[in-house]
Parts: structure tokens; sequence; C-alpha cells
């Protein structure tokens, strides 16, 4: 009989993440579902749809907050990427923390995909599985080669913008979109972007191109394809009437 494989203790860990990521996202997701009635009211007058989106938005939210936190540790506040701490190149770093994290993430960005192909078109057409899965081919690809992992890391810190993206859609959903903190978080999502953009240029001129390109291979292109294919939806539609 031939000898079954066996994982390494470092793929259990990337597994043991990924399924933690996918759990997390469930649990955030029926939680979010619990206690919205008693935070908002209206809750119980939104369509089938509004409230499905409103709570992915919650674990969308949450996986923010994570992605946000974990990767200005590791950015900044821990030895990973200090010049001194090892002899190995930038690049080429990682630790069981950092593996776990992008295990953790490659689960947030399955359980997102699974309820975009699930509930089709209702949560994002075909440039939000293109961000999906540019975003988990390149997190799996750093995380099995554990190199670049610094500059996925620095892409996943613009998830930091993401939760005020989910307020302004929340505030909209609940028709206060002409509402003080509406403006207000509008101001905050637009500075949120110009500091983002500048912190790469902070660490390093080489980062701020990687960087750049990443962000606009998983951000830009998807949105400019959902943009055209819209108008071209438009342009179809003026065209049968």
């Amino acid at each position: 009989m031939a000898d079954l494989p066996s994982f390494s203790t470092k793929e259990f860990y990337w597994l043991a993440s990924c399924f933690w990521g996918i759990i997390t996202c469930k649990l955030v997701y029926d939680i979010t579902g619990f206690i919205s009635p008693f935070c908002f009211k209206g809750y119980g007058k939104l369509s089938d749809k509004e409230k499905m989106e409103w709570n992915n938005r919650g674990f969308s939210t949450f996986h923010a907050l994570i992605a946000a936190w974990a990767s200005l540790y590791l950015l900044l506040f821990s030895d990973l990427f200090d010049e001194d701490s090892s002899n190995d190149l930038i690049v080429n770093r990682s630790s069981v923390i950092s593996n776990m994290f992008l295990g953790f993430s490659i689960g947030y960005f399955l359980s997102d995909l699974a309820m975009v192909f699930w509930h089709f078109p209702a949560l994002g057409g075909l440039e939000y599985v293109l961000h999906h899965g540019l975003s988990m081919f390149s997190i799996s690809l750093s995380l099995m080669s554990s190199q670049g992992q610094i500059y996925i890391l620095m892409v996943l810190f613009s998830e930091s913008t993401t939760p005020f993206v989910n307020i302004r859609w929340y505030l909209d959903v609940a028709g206060w979109k002409s509402s003080t903190i509406y403006i207000y978080n509008g101001i905050a999502l637009f500075f949120g972007w110009l500091v983002l953009m500048h912190i790469p240029q902070i660490l390093d001129l080489s980062y701020c191109r990687i960087v750049n390109f990443l962000h606009s291979v998983l951000h830009v292109g998807p949105l400019t394809l959902k943009i055209g294919m819209r108008n071209i939806g438009r342009k179809h539609f003026a065209y049968i009437n």
C-alpha cells in the first residue's frame, strides 16, 4: 500500500488559518444579522437582498479591521522586516503570524466569493470575481513561496478604507444619505486614501512602484471593468428600445 502524503506543520497552519477565516466570516455574518435589528430599527423593513448584503458587509468590515491591524503590526511594529533582524532579503521574509494572517485572508476571500457566486449577480458581477480571484492568487503565491509578503501586506493595509465604504452603504440604505455623518464619513474615506497612497513613498520608492502596481491590478482594474460593463449594458438597453 502506498504511503499517504503527509502535511508539514507549515501547511497545516495554512489550512487551519484558511478554515479559521471561513468559520469566522460565517460567525460574523450570523452575529451581524442577529444584532442589527437591535441597533437599527429599519433592519426589519429591508428586503431579503438588502439584509443579505448588510450581513455580508459585516464580515467584510471585520476582515478589513483585522487586515489593517495585522498589516500595520507586521510592517511597522514587529521586527519581521527590520533590516538588522535577519540576514535574509526583506522580500524573502515570513513568519508564522504573517502566514496565518494571509491564510485567514484567503479564507475571507473564499467565503465572500462563494456568496458572490451563490447570489450572482446580487452581491457583485464579474469585476468582483476578478478582484477576489486575483487577490487569492497573489496571496496564495506569496504564502506558498514565502516571498513578497511585505508587498502583499502593504496592499492588504489598504483594506483599512473598506469600513468607510461599508458605512457609506449602510447610511445610504438606512436613508441617512443627507446626514452629517454621511458627509464626515466621505471626508474620512477621501483622506484615508490620500494617506494610503503616500505611505509606500515614505517607506521606499521601489515599494511604492510595486504596491501601486498591485493596487491597480487588484482594485482599479476590476473597477474599470465594472464601469465598462455598466456602459455596455446602457448602450445595449438603448439599442433594444
